[in-house]
Protein backbone atom coordinates (compact mmCIF):
# COMPACT_ATOMS: atom_id res chain seq x y z
CA UNK A 1 0.00 0.00 0.00
CA UNK A 2 0.74 3.61 -0.64
CA UNK A 3 1.85 6.08 2.34
CA UNK A 4 -1.68 7.38 3.67
CA UNK A 5 -1.63 10.71 2.03
CA UNK A 6 0.31 10.17 -0.97
CA UNK A 7 -1.06 12.62 -3.57
CA UNK A 8 -1.65 12.18 -7.30
CA UNK A 9 -2.41 14.47 -10.09
CA UNK A 10 -3.14 13.13 -13.64
CA UNK A 11 -3.39 15.33 -16.22
CA UNK A 12 -4.88 15.44 -19.84
CA UNK A 13 -4.49 18.11 -22.18
CA UNK A 14 -6.18 17.21 -25.22
CA UNK A 15 -7.99 14.23 -26.03
CA UNK A 16 -10.43 15.06 -29.03
CA UNK A 17 -13.30 16.32 -27.01
CA UNK A 18 -13.54 13.48 -24.88
CA UNK A 19 -13.57 12.44 -21.55
CA UNK A 20 -9.79 10.64 -21.28
CA UNK A 21 -9.76 7.09 -20.78
CA UNK A 22 -6.18 7.62 -20.61
CA UNK A 23 -6.82 9.19 -17.00
CA UNK A 24 -9.74 7.23 -15.83
CA UNK A 25 -7.90 3.63 -15.88
CA UNK A 26 -4.65 4.46 -14.09
CA UNK A 27 -6.82 6.75 -11.71
CA UNK A 28 -8.27 3.06 -11.07
CA UNK A 29 -5.61 1.49 -10.47
CA UNK A 30 -3.53 4.33 -8.70
CA UNK A 31 -6.60 3.83 -6.12
CA UNK A 32 -5.98 0.42 -5.48
CA UNK A 33 -2.35 1.28 -3.78
CA UNK A 34 -4.22 3.68 -1.59
CA UNK A 35 -2.57 7.15 -3.28
CA UNK A 36 -5.55 9.56 -3.55
CA UNK A 37 -5.95 10.75 -7.16
CA UNK A 38 -7.20 13.43 -9.10
CA UNK A 39 -8.14 13.89 -12.44
CA UNK A 40 -7.65 17.14 -14.01
CA UNK A 41 -8.44 17.32 -17.94
CA UNK A 42 -7.36 20.99 -18.44
CA UNK A 43 -9.26 20.66 -22.36
CA UNK A 44 -12.36 21.62 -20.25
CA UNK A 45 -11.33 22.83 -16.91
CA UNK A 46 -9.08 24.82 -15.57
CA UNK A 47 -6.32 23.39 -13.65
CA UNK A 48 -7.13 23.06 -9.71
CA UNK A 49 -3.82 24.65 -8.44
CA UNK A 50 -4.91 23.27 -4.35
CA UNK A 51 -4.38 20.15 -5.74
CA UNK A 52 -1.45 20.69 -8.57
CA UNK A 53 0.39 22.17 -5.09
CA UNK A 54 -0.49 19.27 -2.78
CA UNK A 55 0.63 16.50 -5.32
CA UNK A 56 3.25 14.33 -4.57
CA UNK A 57 3.32 13.00 -8.34
CA UNK A 58 1.88 14.67 -11.08
CA UNK A 59 1.94 12.77 -14.44
CA UNK A 60 0.86 14.00 -17.78
CA UNK A 61 -0.63 12.29 -20.43
CA UNK A 62 0.39 12.50 -23.77
CA UNK A 63 -1.08 10.12 -26.10
CA UNK A 64 -0.94 12.43 -29.33
CA UNK A 65 1.24 15.03 -30.90
CA UNK A 66 -1.06 18.41 -29.87
CA UNK A 67 -1.63 16.57 -26.11
CA UNK A 68 2.52 16.61 -25.44
CA UNK A 69 2.79 20.20 -27.17
CA UNK A 70 0.30 21.59 -24.42
CA UNK A 71 1.58 19.55 -21.71
CA UNK A 72 4.38 21.03 -22.29
CA UNK A 73 3.44 24.52 -22.14
CA UNK A 74 1.41 23.50 -18.93
CA UNK A 75 4.56 22.37 -17.21
CA UNK A 76 6.20 25.55 -15.94
CA UNK A 77 2.79 26.48 -14.14
CA UNK A 78 2.65 23.11 -12.08
CA UNK A 79 6.15 23.59 -11.72
CA UNK A 80 5.71 27.11 -10.29
CA UNK A 81 2.82 26.47 -8.11
CA UNK A 82 4.73 22.65 -6.89
CA UNK A 83 8.30 22.68 -7.88
CA UNK A 84 9.06 19.71 -5.61
CA UNK A 85 6.37 17.00 -7.44
CA UNK A 86 7.73 14.27 -9.05
CA UNK A 87 6.88 14.73 -12.72
CA UNK A 88 6.04 12.08 -15.07
CA UNK A 89 4.94 12.05 -18.50
CA UNK A 90 2.85 8.63 -19.73
CA UNK A 91 1.34 7.47 -23.30
CA UNK A 92 2.55 6.93 -26.71
CA UNK A 93 4.52 10.51 -27.00
CA UNK A 94 6.83 9.92 -23.88
CA UNK A 95 9.11 7.47 -25.21
CA UNK A 96 9.30 8.92 -28.35
CA UNK A 97 10.10 12.16 -26.71
CA UNK A 98 12.21 10.75 -24.03
CA UNK A 99 15.07 12.67 -23.81
CA UNK A 100 13.64 16.37 -24.60
CA UNK A 101 10.69 15.43 -21.65
CA UNK A 102 13.87 14.72 -19.37
CA UNK A 103 15.37 18.26 -19.94
CA UNK A 104 12.38 20.07 -18.99
CA UNK A 105 12.38 17.82 -15.57
CA UNK A 106 10.47 14.57 -15.79
CA UNK A 107 11.50 12.01 -13.52
CA UNK A 108 9.72 9.07 -15.29
CA UNK A 109 8.52 8.23 -18.74
CA UNK A 110 6.31 5.09 -19.17
CA UNK A 111 4.95 4.47 -22.85
CA UNK A 112 2.86 1.11 -23.97
CA UNK A 113 0.70 -0.35 -20.57
CA UNK A 114 1.39 2.53 -19.09
CA UNK A 115 -1.10 1.32 -15.90
CA UNK A 116 1.26 -1.56 -14.62
CA UNK A 117 4.04 1.42 -14.70
CA UNK A 118 2.22 3.97 -12.87
CA UNK A 119 1.14 1.89 -10.22
CA UNK A 120 5.09 0.58 -9.22
CA UNK A 121 5.86 4.48 -9.32
CA UNK A 122 3.79 5.36 -7.20
CA UNK A 123 4.75 2.18 -4.90
CA UNK A 124 8.10 3.39 -4.95
CA UNK A 125 7.45 6.63 -4.12
CA UNK A 126 5.44 5.46 -1.21
CA UNK A 127 8.29 4.00 0.16
CA UNK A 128 10.79 6.95 0.07
CA UNK A 129 12.65 6.06 -3.53
CA UNK A 130 12.91 8.98 -5.78
CA UNK A 131 16.07 8.37 -7.73
CA UNK A 132 16.61 6.94 -11.41
CA UNK A 133 13.59 5.36 -13.34
CA UNK A 134 13.67 1.83 -12.27
CA UNK A 135 10.12 1.29 -14.70
CA UNK A 136 10.37 0.18 -17.79
CA UNK A 137 9.96 3.09 -20.40
CA UNK A 138 8.30 0.99 -22.51
CA UNK A 139 6.32 -2.03 -21.32
CA UNK A 140 3.90 -4.15 -23.43
CA UNK A 141 3.52 -6.58 -21.39
CA UNK A 142 -0.55 -8.05 -21.23
CA UNK A 143 -2.19 -6.42 -18.20
CA UNK A 144 -5.52 -7.61 -16.59
CA UNK A 145 -7.83 -3.82 -16.69
CA UNK A 146 -9.49 -2.90 -14.14
CA UNK A 147 -12.98 -0.90 -14.82
CA UNK A 148 -11.94 2.91 -15.29
CA UNK A 149 -12.94 5.27 -12.25
CA UNK A 150 -14.09 8.43 -13.79
CA UNK A 151 -15.23 10.00 -10.40
CA UNK A 152 -13.03 12.99 -10.36
CA UNK A 153 -13.57 13.77 -14.08
CA UNK A 154 -15.64 16.50 -15.65
CA UNK A 155 -19.25 15.15 -16.49
CA UNK A 156 -19.96 14.00 -19.92
CA UNK A 157 -21.60 17.17 -20.84
CA UNK A 158 -18.85 19.14 -20.61
CA UNK A 159 -17.70 17.03 -23.56
CA UNK A 160 -17.99 16.83 -27.40
CA UNK A 161 -21.59 15.96 -28.57
CA UNK A 162 -23.01 13.35 -31.80
CA UNK A 163 -24.72 15.90 -34.36
CA UNK A 164 -27.04 13.90 -35.84
CA UNK A 165 -28.71 16.35 -38.17
CA UNK A 166 -31.85 18.59 -37.76
CA UNK A 167 -31.03 19.44 -34.62
CA UNK A 168 -30.80 16.10 -32.82
CA UNK A 169 -27.37 15.82 -30.28
CA UNK A 170 -26.71 12.80 -28.54
CA UNK A 171 -24.00 12.88 -24.93
CA UNK A 172 -21.14 10.56 -25.93
CA UNK A 173 -18.96 8.03 -23.62
CA UNK A 174 -15.26 7.09 -24.60
CA UNK A 175 -13.78 3.84 -24.07
CA UNK A 176 -11.05 1.59 -25.08
CA UNK A 177 -11.13 -2.23 -26.40
CA UNK A 178 -7.64 -2.64 -27.06
CA UNK A 179 -4.62 -0.56 -27.70
CA UNK A 180 -1.70 -0.64 -30.45
CA UNK A 181 -1.60 -1.87 -34.13
CA UNK A 182 -0.91 -5.05 -35.81
CA UNK A 183 0.31 -2.43 -38.51
CA UNK A 184 3.31 -0.53 -39.33
CA UNK A 185 2.37 2.30 -41.47
CA UNK A 186 5.43 4.30 -41.67
CA UNK A 187 3.47 7.73 -39.94
CA UNK A 188 1.98 6.17 -37.51
CA UNK A 189 2.84 7.49 -33.98
CA UNK A 190 1.60 4.33 -32.43
CA UNK A 191 4.45 1.78 -34.49
CA UNK A 192 7.30 3.09 -32.52
CA UNK A 193 6.09 2.11 -29.35
CA UNK A 194 4.09 -1.08 -30.20
CA UNK A 195 5.96 -2.57 -33.15
CA UNK A 196 3.47 -4.53 -35.10
CA UNK A 197 1.68 -5.28 -31.37
CA UNK A 198 -1.91 -4.76 -30.04
CA UNK A 199 -2.77 -5.49 -26.62
CA UNK A 200 -6.75 -6.04 -25.57
CA UNK A 201 -8.47 -4.47 -22.56
CA UNK A 202 -10.83 -7.68 -21.30
CA UNK A 203 -14.34 -7.38 -22.52
CA UNK A 204 -16.40 -7.78 -19.18
CA UNK A 205 -14.19 -4.36 -18.53
CA UNK A 206 -14.96 -2.83 -21.24
CA UNK A 207 -19.07 -3.62 -20.88
CA UNK A 208 -19.06 -2.27 -16.96
CA UNK A 209 -16.97 1.08 -18.20
CA UNK A 210 -19.81 1.40 -20.84
CA UNK A 211 -22.24 0.78 -18.44
CA UNK A 212 -21.13 3.36 -16.03
CA UNK A 213 -21.33 5.97 -18.35
CA UNK A 214 -24.72 5.23 -19.57
CA UNK A 215 -25.93 5.54 -16.36
CA UNK A 216 -24.05 8.63 -16.38
CA UNK A 217 -25.92 9.36 -19.60
CA UNK A 218 -23.90 8.35 -22.42
CA UNK A 219 -26.62 7.74 -25.22
CA UNK A 220 -23.68 7.14 -27.88
CA UNK A 221 -20.02 5.68 -27.44
CA UNK A 222 -16.98 6.41 -29.28
CA UNK A 223 -14.30 3.41 -29.45
CA UNK A 224 -10.58 4.95 -29.31
CA UNK A 225 -8.96 1.96 -30.63
CA UNK A 226 -6.11 2.48 -33.60
CA UNK A 227 -8.31 0.16 -35.20
CA UNK A 228 -11.15 -1.64 -34.02
CA UNK A 229 -10.72 -4.79 -36.29
CA UNK A 230 -6.99 -5.57 -35.31
CA UNK A 231 -8.53 -8.33 -33.43
CA UNK A 232 -12.06 -9.11 -34.78
CA UNK A 233 -12.46 -12.24 -32.38
CA UNK A 234 -12.49 -9.78 -29.57
CA UNK A 235 -14.44 -6.73 -31.44
CA UNK A 236 -17.28 -8.41 -32.35
CA UNK A 237 -18.92 -10.56 -30.01
CA UNK A 238 -17.86 -7.47 -27.59
CA UNK A 239 -20.55 -5.25 -29.96
CA UNK A 240 -23.14 -7.82 -30.14
CA UNK A 241 -23.02 -8.17 -26.14
CA UNK A 242 -23.32 -4.35 -26.08
CA UNK A 243 -26.08 -4.13 -28.42
CA UNK A 244 -27.75 -6.88 -26.48
CA UNK A 245 -27.53 -4.94 -23.22
CA UNK A 246 -27.94 -1.47 -24.66
CA UNK A 247 -30.38 -1.70 -27.83
CA UNK A 248 -30.70 2.04 -28.32
CA UNK A 249 -26.98 2.76 -27.76
CA UNK A 250 -25.06 3.81 -30.95
CA UNK A 251 -21.53 3.44 -31.12
CA UNK A 252 -18.68 4.31 -33.50
CA UNK A 253 -15.17 2.88 -34.61
CA UNK A 254 -12.03 3.17 -35.96
CA UNK A 255 -11.07 0.48 -38.79
CA UNK A 256 -8.47 0.34 -41.85
CA UNK A 257 -9.14 0.60 -45.10
CA UNK A 258 -7.93 -2.84 -45.59
CA UNK A 259 -9.75 -4.30 -42.90
CA UNK A 260 -13.00 -3.24 -43.48
CA UNK A 261 -12.36 -5.02 -47.49
CA UNK A 262 -10.87 -8.16 -45.81
CA UNK A 263 -13.62 -8.81 -43.41
CA UNK A 264 -16.50 -7.24 -45.33
CA UNK A 265 -18.94 -9.95 -44.05
CA UNK A 266 -18.96 -8.21 -40.63
CA UNK A 267 -20.69 -5.03 -41.83
CA UNK A 268 -23.50 -5.70 -41.45
CA UNK A 269 -23.19 -6.78 -37.77
CA UNK A 270 -21.75 -3.48 -37.43
CA UNK A 271 -25.00 -1.89 -39.08
CA UNK A 272 -27.43 -4.19 -37.05
CA UNK A 273 -25.65 -3.42 -33.47
CA UNK A 274 -25.90 0.31 -33.32
CA UNK A 275 -22.41 1.85 -35.25
CA UNK A 276 -23.51 4.95 -36.93
CA UNK A 277 -20.39 5.52 -38.45
CA UNK A 278 -16.69 4.33 -39.20
CA UNK A 279 -13.67 6.63 -39.31
CA UNK A 280 -10.93 5.17 -41.84
CA UNK A 281 -7.46 6.57 -42.36
CA UNK A 282 -7.56 6.79 -45.75
CA UNK A 283 -4.69 9.13 -46.25
CA UNK A 284 -4.26 9.92 -49.37
CA UNK A 285 -6.03 8.87 -52.84
CA UNK A 286 -2.42 9.38 -55.01
CA UNK A 287 -1.28 5.47 -54.50
CA UNK A 288 2.57 6.59 -55.00
CA UNK A 289 1.92 8.63 -51.55
CA UNK A 290 -0.15 5.28 -49.74
CA UNK A 291 3.03 3.17 -50.92
CA UNK A 292 5.51 5.49 -49.27
CA UNK A 293 3.33 5.90 -46.23
CA UNK A 294 2.78 2.08 -46.34
CA UNK A 295 -0.92 2.04 -45.69
CA UNK A 296 -1.41 -1.43 -47.34
CA UNK A 297 -4.32 -0.28 -49.51
CA UNK A 298 -5.10 1.64 -53.19
CA UNK A 299 -6.53 4.37 -54.04
CA UNK A 300 -8.98 1.74 -55.43
CA UNK A 301 -9.50 0.27 -52.35
CA UNK A 302 -10.32 3.79 -50.76
CA UNK A 303 -13.05 3.77 -53.31
CA UNK A 304 -14.25 0.50 -52.90
CA UNK A 305 -15.03 1.13 -49.28
CA UNK A 306 -16.79 4.15 -49.67
CA UNK A 307 -19.14 2.04 -52.32
CA UNK A 308 -19.42 -0.56 -49.67
CA UNK A 309 -20.31 1.05 -46.75
CA UNK A 310 -22.71 3.12 -48.74
CA UNK A 311 -24.75 -0.04 -50.00
CA UNK A 312 -24.14 -1.60 -45.80
CA UNK A 313 -26.01 1.81 -44.80
CA UNK A 314 -22.69 2.50 -42.45
CA UNK A 315 -21.61 6.44 -42.65
CA UNK A 316 -17.55 6.35 -43.74
CA UNK A 317 -15.48 9.18 -41.97
CA UNK A 318 -12.43 9.21 -44.09
CA UNK A 319 -9.40 11.17 -42.74
CA UNK A 320 -6.62 12.46 -44.58
CA UNK A 321 -2.74 13.72 -45.14
CA UNK A 322 -3.52 16.15 -47.43
CA UNK A 323 -0.23 17.53 -47.44
CA UNK A 324 3.51 15.84 -47.99
CA UNK A 325 6.31 16.19 -49.72
CA UNK A 326 5.06 14.50 -52.68
CA UNK A 327 1.81 15.81 -52.97
CA UNK A 328 1.84 18.13 -56.29
CA UNK A 329 -0.79 21.23 -56.74
CA UNK A 330 -2.26 18.77 -59.26
CA UNK A 331 -2.44 15.89 -56.79
CA UNK A 332 -4.36 18.20 -54.13
CA UNK A 333 -6.76 19.03 -56.89
CA UNK A 334 -7.11 15.48 -58.09
CA UNK A 335 -8.15 14.70 -54.00
CA UNK A 336 -10.55 17.51 -53.79
CA UNK A 337 -12.05 16.15 -57.06
CA UNK A 338 -12.39 12.90 -55.46
CA UNK A 339 -14.24 13.70 -52.26
CA UNK A 340 -16.53 15.47 -54.73
CA UNK A 341 -17.12 12.60 -57.45
CA UNK A 342 -17.09 10.34 -54.33
CA UNK A 343 -19.99 12.69 -52.75
CA UNK A 344 -17.79 12.64 -49.16
CA UNK A 345 -17.65 16.40 -49.06
CA UNK A 346 -20.01 16.21 -45.51
CA UNK A 347 -18.36 13.22 -44.59
CA UNK A 348 -14.80 14.83 -44.80
CA UNK A 349 -14.10 17.19 -41.70
CA UNK A 350 -12.31 20.68 -42.98
CA UNK A 351 -9.42 20.18 -40.88
CA UNK A 352 -8.94 16.89 -42.67
CA UNK A 353 -8.18 19.34 -46.56
CA UNK A 354 -5.62 21.08 -44.46
CA UNK A 355 -3.51 19.15 -42.17
CA UNK A 356 0.25 18.57 -43.54
CA UNK A 357 2.26 15.46 -42.30
CA UNK A 358 3.84 15.49 -39.26
CA UNK A 359 7.58 13.47 -38.65
CA UNK A 360 8.01 13.08 -35.01
CA UNK A 361 11.02 11.16 -33.62
CA UNK A 362 10.90 7.44 -34.23
CA UNK A 363 9.20 8.03 -37.17
CA UNK A 364 9.50 5.16 -40.16
CA UNK A 365 9.42 7.84 -42.52
CA UNK A 366 13.19 8.48 -41.39
CA UNK A 367 14.18 5.38 -42.89
CA UNK A 368 12.97 6.76 -46.46
CA UNK A 369 15.47 8.42 -48.49
CA UNK A 370 12.45 10.25 -50.50
CA UNK A 371 12.39 11.59 -47.16
CA UNK A 372 15.70 12.76 -45.85
CA UNK A 373 16.07 15.02 -48.72
CA UNK A 374 12.87 17.06 -47.64
CA UNK A 375 14.14 17.45 -43.92
CA UNK A 376 15.35 20.53 -42.32
CA UNK A 377 16.23 19.23 -39.02
CA UNK A 378 14.15 18.51 -35.76
CA UNK A 379 12.63 21.28 -34.21
CA UNK A 380 12.21 20.76 -30.04
CA UNK A 381 9.52 22.83 -29.59
CA UNK A 382 6.79 21.77 -32.50
CA UNK A 383 8.21 17.89 -31.63
CA UNK A 384 8.66 17.36 -34.79
CA UNK A 385 10.67 17.32 -38.46
CA UNK A 386 10.86 20.00 -40.47
CA UNK A 387 10.78 19.53 -43.86
CA UNK A 388 9.93 21.90 -46.84
CA UNK A 389 8.16 21.05 -50.06
CA UNK A 390 10.40 21.13 -53.00
CA UNK A 391 7.93 23.68 -54.44
CA UNK A 392 7.18 26.26 -52.57
CA UNK A 393 3.53 27.13 -54.02
CA UNK A 394 2.78 23.61 -52.34
CA UNK A 395 3.65 24.75 -49.02
CA UNK A 396 1.78 28.61 -49.45
CA UNK A 397 -1.46 26.46 -50.53
CA UNK A 398 -1.36 24.45 -47.28
CA UNK A 399 -0.79 27.49 -45.51
CA UNK A 400 -3.71 29.37 -47.26
CA UNK A 401 -6.07 26.26 -46.59
CA UNK A 402 -5.50 25.84 -42.79
CA UNK A 403 -5.75 29.49 -42.20
CA UNK A 404 -9.62 29.50 -44.04
CA UNK A 405 -10.77 26.34 -42.62
CA UNK A 406 -10.23 27.83 -39.36
CA UNK A 407 -11.91 30.79 -39.94
CA UNK A 408 -14.96 28.86 -41.46
CA UNK A 409 -14.91 26.72 -38.44
CA UNK A 410 -15.01 29.37 -35.96
CA UNK A 411 -17.81 31.30 -37.20
CA UNK A 412 -19.64 27.96 -38.10
CA UNK A 413 -19.38 27.50 -41.77
CA UNK A 414 -21.01 24.43 -43.15
CA UNK A 415 -18.79 21.69 -44.66
CA UNK A 416 -20.07 22.41 -48.01
CA UNK A 417 -19.79 25.75 -48.15
CA UNK A 418 -16.44 25.62 -46.73
CA UNK A 419 -15.42 22.98 -49.29
CA UNK A 420 -16.29 25.03 -51.93
CA UNK A 421 -13.95 27.84 -50.96
CA UNK A 422 -10.87 25.41 -50.09
CA UNK A 423 -11.86 24.36 -53.97
CA UNK A 424 -11.80 28.33 -55.23
CA UNK A 425 -7.88 28.48 -53.10
CA UNK A 426 -6.97 25.59 -54.55
CA UNK A 427 -7.76 26.06 -58.09
CA UNK A 428 -6.26 29.80 -58.06
CA UNK A 429 -3.03 28.33 -56.38
CA UNK A 430 -2.69 26.13 -59.50
CA UNK A 431 -3.59 29.48 -62.01
CA UNK A 432 -7.09 28.01 -62.99
CA UNK A 433 -8.75 31.34 -61.96
CA UNK A 434 -10.84 28.73 -59.11
CA UNK A 435 -13.41 27.48 -61.56
CA UNK A 436 -14.16 25.27 -64.61
CA UNK A 437 -12.66 26.15 -68.16
CA UNK A 438 -10.17 25.49 -70.94
CA UNK A 439 -7.03 25.75 -69.12
CA UNK A 440 -9.11 22.91 -66.29
CA UNK A 441 -6.80 19.92 -66.96
CA UNK A 442 -8.77 16.91 -68.28
CA UNK A 443 -10.64 14.63 -65.49
CA UNK A 444 -11.02 17.00 -63.21
CA UNK A 445 -14.67 17.27 -61.62
CA UNK A 446 -15.64 20.98 -60.79
CA UNK A 447 -16.71 21.57 -57.33
CA UNK A 448 -19.55 19.39 -56.57
CA UNK A 449 -23.38 20.79 -57.67
CA UNK A 450 -26.43 21.00 -55.59
CA UNK A 451 -28.03 18.03 -57.75
CA UNK A 452 -25.86 15.63 -55.62
CA UNK A 453 -28.36 12.25 -54.59
CA UNK A 454 -30.33 12.78 -51.29
CA UNK A 455 -29.06 11.05 -47.92
CA UNK A 456 -29.87 11.01 -44.96
CA UNK A 457 -28.43 13.48 -42.70
CA UNK A 458 -24.40 13.03 -41.87
CA UNK A 459 -23.59 11.80 -38.25
CA UNK A 460 -20.89 13.50 -36.82
CA UNK A 461 -18.60 14.88 -33.66
CA UNK A 462 -19.04 18.18 -32.42
CA UNK A 463 -15.22 18.26 -32.24
CA UNK A 464 -13.16 17.73 -35.24
CA UNK A 465 -10.53 14.50 -35.59
CA UNK A 466 -7.31 15.90 -35.24
CA UNK A 467 -3.84 14.75 -33.93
Amino acid sequence: MARPGLKVVLISTYELGRQPFGLASPAAWLGRTGAAVRCLDTAVESPDEEAIRDADLVAFHVPMHTATRLAIALLPRVRRLNPHAHLCFYGLYAPVNEGHLRALGAGTILGGEFEAGLAKLVRRLSGGGNGGQVEPVVSLDRQRFLVPDRVTLPPLSRYAHLNLGDGQRRTVGYTEASRGCKHLCRHCPIVPVYAGRFRVVQPDVVLEDIRRQVAAGARHISFGDPDFWNGIGHAMPLVQALHAEHPDLTYDVTIKIGHLLTHRRHLTTLRDTGCLFVTSAAESVDDRVLALLDKGHSRRDFEEVVRLLRETGLTLHPTFVAFTPWTSLPAYLELLEAVARLDLVEQVAPIQLALRLLIPAGSRLLDLPETLEVLEGFDPVRLSYRWRHPDPRVDRLQEEVQGFVQRAEATGTGRREIFEGVWGIAARAAGLGGRCGPARPPGHACAPNADRPSRPPIPYMSESWYC
